[in-house]
């Protein structure tokens, strides 16, 4: 199929700016959207512009721009082929650590975000047999001292499982990437060993190239001398 279509979701930095790029070398149209559109749209204009790439601002937390997001998608490129619930950020352990805003942001968007990214987007996925994908972690399989963050990767775990068992027949795919640490601007201390996001773009690429027939349903993903 020609110029199948990608929406990526935290799409202004990391493994979705990566992953864009590798969405873009491998010849998918693009919707990126974040909250802020500053960076998308430079992103945006750097792999093809209107005609290829699409900068849409999205707060994923709202229902109302989530449904718009897709509606903008659907409108200018008349079908969505992939879509990854990428969007997510973490917090310091510690259950006195941050503040209960942050906390609720924090799950709200790594959580109740990518429940409405799926909500959103099954629909147009249904229409083409295509795939979902999200971004979980390592701390979604194993939990980590004093983490709130942890407990909201351990629910998009579950939430990939469940979209799988609910979609299980009706051809779309359904992957959970799992990447251990990542050397992006999510940490505020860059870890001495880490992936870097092009490694977990990779491993999204690797998912969605299979044959419609393979439906690789996790990928976990450390640096080879991760420790946990």
């Amino acid at each position: 199929m020609a110029d199948p279509v990608f929406l990526i979701t935290g799409a202004s930095s990391g493994i979705g700016a990566a992953t864009a790029r590798a969405a873009a070398d491998a010849g998918y149209r693009l919707a990126l959207a974040a909250r802020s559109v500053d960076k998308l749209e430079a992103l945006a204009a750097e792999l093809g512009g209107d005609e290829r790439a699409l900068a849409i601002k999205c707060d994923v937390t709202e229902w109302d721009d989530q449904e718009a997001m897709v509606a903008t998608v659907l409108d200018r490129f008349g079908r969505l082929d992939c879509a990854f619930a990428n969007a997510g950020f973490g917090a310091k352990r510690g259950f006195l650590n941050e503040s209960p805003e942050f906390w609720r942001s924090m799950v709200l968007t790594n959580v109740y975000g990518a429940a409405l990214t799926i909500r959103a987007t099954v629909e147009a996925l249904k229409a083409v047999e295509g795939h979902l994908l999200l971004t979980g972690s390592v701390a979604g399989r194993r939990a980590l001292p004093g983490s709130l963050y942890s407990a909201t990767k351990w629910a998009v775990t579950a939430m990939g499982e469940g979209a799988r068992q609910e979609l299980n027949g009706t051809g779309v795919r359904v992957t959970l990437i799992e990447p251990g640490a990542v050397d992006t601007p999510f940490f505020s201390n860059q870890p001495k060993t880490a992936l870097v996001a092009e490694d977990v773009a990779r491993a999204v690429m690797y998912a969605v190239s299979q044959p419609p027939s393979v439906d690789v349903n996790e990928i976990l993903i450390r640096a080879t001398s991760q420790e946990g």
